[in-house]
This record gives structure tokens, sequence and C-alpha cells, in this order.
């Protein structure tokens, strides 16, 4: 979930929700003229809360080249260094500047804070690979769809929406390619937000495509898309019980010398297996009550 860093009624919603990650942001939902010491300090404020429910608690700053980079980070050093986990870096377009960014935040005392990176542009995207690769502190690798369409010049009407001119999935490119890119180094892939809240249909449809091609997670904007995408990408009781079917199959065909098996009319093999324990491995701690009741 990402909430404005200047609006108090929206940051104490935010820390009620059960959500994986609250992300603060003070970058593309801040104007210039609140980009302030007071903002900061709202920001520390909301932090240093001990209710918070989210298991991750972040902060978006602005981006590197701009001239407020370092007051949000020096902000959060030096008012809520103990209380945030990770910092989003939106805009990131080389693998210099992850190397640069880790050193700051050591430099300032954040040692133990995590880093994810927003890939939103044509030239983010050609050195996706290196940037993936750039620092062990890196945890996710975040799409933005809106600024990337913008680096291409392809029109929008709604943020991480389709455009249905286009003969099927236009995002599929940088979404595949950021998610092989995060995978090989084992972080998160993350899609961006679908902005129009009161379309869930939509919302579910950016979901579906955003897993089926590697993406483990999404930013969400409005409450109302939280529970949707927490169902979307937990795996299912059915998917869950045919992974152990497939597992419980193989072993036994193992005692028997056998490689490949046939489970409900299809063959497996070991690398179904690895299919299947990492799907089990994904959903630990995730099942939702709401998919029991559906089985």
């Amino acid at each position: 979930m990402i909430v404005p860093a200047t609006v108090e009624r929206m940051l104490e919603k935010a820390a009620r929700l059960e959500v994986d990650e609250v992300v603060i942001d003070l970058e593309d939902a801040v104007p210039a003229a609140q980009k302030t010491d007071a903002t900061r300090r709202q920001v520390a404020e909301a932090l240093r809360r001990t209710d918070w429910r989210a298991g991750i608690k972040a902060v978006r700053v602005n981006a590197p080249d701009t001239e407020w980079f370092h007051d949000d980070l020096r902000s959060l050093a030096e008012s809520a260094g103990d209380c945030v986990d990770a910092v989003v870096i939106p805009k990131v377009e080389s693998a210099a500047t992850v190397v640069a960014v880790d050193a700051l935040l050591s430099k300032l005392g954040l040692a133990h804070v995590a880093l994810e990176v927003q890939i939103e542009s044509a030239a983010g995207l050609v050195q996706v690979e290196a940037i993936a690769a750039a620092s062990p502190r890196l945890a996710a690798l975040v799409f933005g769809p809106g600024d990337y369409a913008a680096s291409l010049g392809i029109p929008q009407e709604v943020l991480g929406g389709f455009d249905p001119a286009y003969p099927g999935d236009q995002w599929h490119y940088p979404r595949a390619r950021i998610a092989v890119a995060a995978h090989a180094h084992g972080l998160q892939a993350i899609d961006g937000p679908y902005a129009d809240f009161r379309d869930p249909e939509g919302l579910l449809e950016t979901v579906r495509r955003a897993r089926v091609v590697g993406f483990t997670g999404k930013w969400v904007i409005h409450p109302d898309q939280i529970e949707p995408c927490m169902d979307a990408f937990t795996p299912s009781l059915a998917e869950l019980a045919d992974a152990a079917k497939v597992i419980a199959a193989l072993d036994e065909a193992a005692l028997h010398a056998r490689g490949a098996v046939e489970v409900d009319g299809r063959m497996v093999d070991e690398a179904s297996r690895r299919h299947a324990a990492a799907l089990l491995a994904r959903a630990a701690g995730r099942i939702r009550s709401g998919q029991e009741d559906d089985a």
C-alpha cells in the first residue's frame, strides 16, 4: 500500500491495514511546495507509531538526481532510522546509482535498511540486469508503468491500465524482463499500481498478467484493492493440494527407481517437483481464511 506523506488521516489509516508493506511516499504524491522538513517530520512521527500492522515500513524518497533526495535520507536517518525497514528509490537507471545509494545509507547509519528500486524508464529497463546485481542490500525491483509509459511516449488514460488498441499485453516485455532479473538475483518482482480503484475487474486483469510472468506482488493505492491482490498472489488451496500430490507421487516413484510418473492424466518429473516445492514455499504463512471458505 502506497500512501501520501502529506495526508495525516491516510497515514493513520495505513497503520491499521493488514498488508505486507506500507510505502510512505515523499515523491509523486507530494507537490514540490510540500517537499519540506515539515513533511519529513510528519513521516518520522508516523513511522514511530508502535501499532503498524504492515510487515515492512518503507519510505519512497525523491529520485537521486533531485534537490530533495539527500534531505529525505538525512531526515530518515536522524529522526526515524530505527523505525524504517526499507527505502524505495524511484527512477533508477544504472547500477552505479544503486551502489552510490547503498554507500550513502551506510554513511548515514542506515546499514540495516533494505533497498527497493523502481524501473520506470527505457534507460532503466535496458540496465535492469546490472541494477538487480548491484547491491546485496536490494530486496525488490518495482515496475513503474506511469513513468515508463511517459519515457516511451505511450498514451495512458489509466495508470497501469491497458490500451485496447494494442492486440495483446503492452506491458509484457518490461514486466517479463524485470521479473527475470529479479528472480535471477533472489529479489521480489513487484508490479506498479492500477490507478482506477473503482474498477476491480481491471485490477484483477493487471494482477493476473503480472503473476503469470513471475511477479510476486503489486502496489495498491486504495484499501479496496488490498484483498483482491492478496488473494490473487496467494496460491489457492487447490494449487497447494496439487503441489503436495505431485511431490508425494514423485517420492513414491523414486522408491521404485522411476523419475517420472502420471498424476491426474499428466506426466510429472523432477522439474515438476521443483515447481511444486517453490509454490509451497511461496505460500508458507500466506493461506487466507477466505480461500479456506471458498475451498
